[in-house]
């Protein structure tokens, strides 16, 4: 493959000394003009990567904040057209923040997976994570999805032992998605101890950057996470921010994006707090 806008984020922040933030939120949640102005509004709060869901009606991965975050955005008629739509608008005015796809295979499977990798990397999408297609599947998405360009992240977890994880790992590009937990999204903090022997064991198996993601919620847990991870993925925390700024009949508020920035910008200083900038 070519080099991504991942690979480059990544390899700039190794040089850096420090891990990336990677924030996730949900396309159209719960609207897309509100996704679009906190897409536009997160690089500055400090987001290095940005996952964008992709609405599910059976979201079986997720936990509670982000199967409502996806009902919002499908009550409110969001479409895989419309979430490459707000791709598209974000690369008019930014051509370096990744961002990456990330949900269930069924809307694809509908679409055709050749006709949605192609859409997707036209639209400036770099990445795809797509939680229940195993590398076993790869031929079904895995494969059109590199030979056109795009990274694909694996998600490898606390049960992926060393037998399992070369073939995890096989065709995984851009990044290692570690689940630093048992269960859903959100569901339990993660232990930063554990985390570092994980990372380090899914490193003797590959050259990638490890992100770390499922739990992480305040800036002293992503700082704590960063110190052993290349990446710390929010994702239930920032939903759960869109969440409470809503008004009763669930629509944004003059809230809902500075709420966001506020809690990406903290989770951005424990980041940068993890290590200390590699000297000129």
């Amino acid at each position: 493959m070519t080099e991504t806008r991942i690979d480059r984020r990544f390899a700039a922040l190794k040089a850096e000394g420090r891990p990336a933030l990677v924030t996730f939120m949900t396309a159209g949640d719960p609207d897309p003009a509100t996704t679009l102005a906190l897409l536009k509004a997160l690089p500055a709060a400090g987001a290095d990567v940005i996952e964008l869901g992709m609405p599910f009606s059976d979201p079986m991965a997720d936990g509670p904040a982000i199967q409502a975050a996806g009902l919002r955005a499908l009550k409110g008629g969001q479409t895989m057209a419309k979430t490459l739509d707000l791709v598209r608008a974000f690369r008019k005015e930014d051509d370096a923040t990744p961002i990456v796809l990330m949900g269930y295979y069924n809307p694809i499977y509908v679409r055709g997976s050749e006709a949605f990798v192609a859409e997707a990397k036209a639209a400036g999408v770099d990445g795809l994570i797509i939680v229940d297609l195993p590398p076993e599947a790869d031929d079904e998405l895995c494969i059109p999805a590199l030979a056109a360009g795009l990274n694909f992240i694996r998600l490898a977890t606390p049960t992926t032992d060393d037998k399992r994880l070369p073939t995890v790992l096989s065709n995984t590009s851009g990044f290692v998605y570690y689940v630093s937990i048992n269960g859903i999204t959100g569901s339990a903090a993660p232990d930063a101890s554990r985390v570092a022997e994980s990372v380090a064991r899914i490193k003797r198996h590959t050259h990638l950057p490890v992100s770390v993601g499922f739990g992480v919620k305040s800036a002293e847990q992503a700082a704590a996470i960063g110190a052993h991870a290349d990446g710390v993925v929010v994702g239930s925390a920032i939903v759960s921010a869109i969440a409470a700024s809503l008004d009763e009949q669930g629509h944004a508020t003059g809230k809902t994006v500075p709420a966001v920035v506020d809690l990406v910008t903290a989770l951005s200083a424990g980041v940068r707090s993890a290590r200390r900038p590699v000297a000129a």
